[in-house]
């Protein structure tokens, strides 16, 4: 986006503050697409997307008078749609990772990666690492997401948080020696 586009949606976003539901409908036309883009890239899934898409712009609609700065609005927005996303995820996978206690005996066999006390100590050892995320500033929380967790690229990242790749570089170093430091 050029300067022009950052001031035109500024001056929506003043608009839609004083009330203009067609400033934020235009705003909603203009910025959705890169939204959607980042929902789908970091849920995997088109239809959590939308879901997530649609959460995101009603929570913007319904704290956009919070937006001191509207210049910054569109990297308001990005935080919006990225926590939307985050939550979509630990929801969706909240018995992830669960071992159920009846299906045990079906595991047990001579081969080590079908132990189950392995499987449970894996449990506990990811359950760690998500409190060492939860635990790190925001904007080293969202970059170690992103891109361990969801796989997305340094330039992806560096466009969905809309920081240059060195800063998501720098934030990685920082996250990741954060969580050694966590889990010891």
């Amino acid at each position: 986006m050029d300067e022009q586009d950052y001031l035109y949606l500024a001056a929506l976003v003043q608009r839609a503050q004083k009330g203009d539901s067609d400033a934020f409908a235009e705003i909603y036309a203009v910025t959705w697409r890169k939204q959607y883009n980042f929902a789908r890239h970091y849920l995997k899934d088109e239809y959590l997307a939308q879901d997530a898409v649609q959460d995101a712009y009603i929570q913007a609609l319904k704290n956009i008078s919070d937006v001191k700065d509207p210049s910054l609005f569109l990297a308001w927005l990005n935080q919006i749609t990225f926590h939307v996303c985050f939550d979509h995820c630990r929801k969706r996978d909240r018995n992830y990772g669960e071992i159920n206690p009846t299906l045990l005996e079906l595991y047990e066999d001579d081969k080590p990666e079908h132990n189950p006390e392995d499987a449970a100590l894996n449990a506990v050892e990811r359950e760690k690492l998500k409190e060492a995320i939860n635990a790190l500033p925001p904007q080293e929380q969202r970059v170690i997401v992103m891109r361990y967790m969801n796989e997305m690229q340094l330039d992806d990242i560096a466009e969905a948080t809309g920081v240059s790749r060195s800063t998501v570089k720098r934030q990685l170093l920082s996250g990741r020696d954060r969580i050694r430091k966590i889990i010891g």
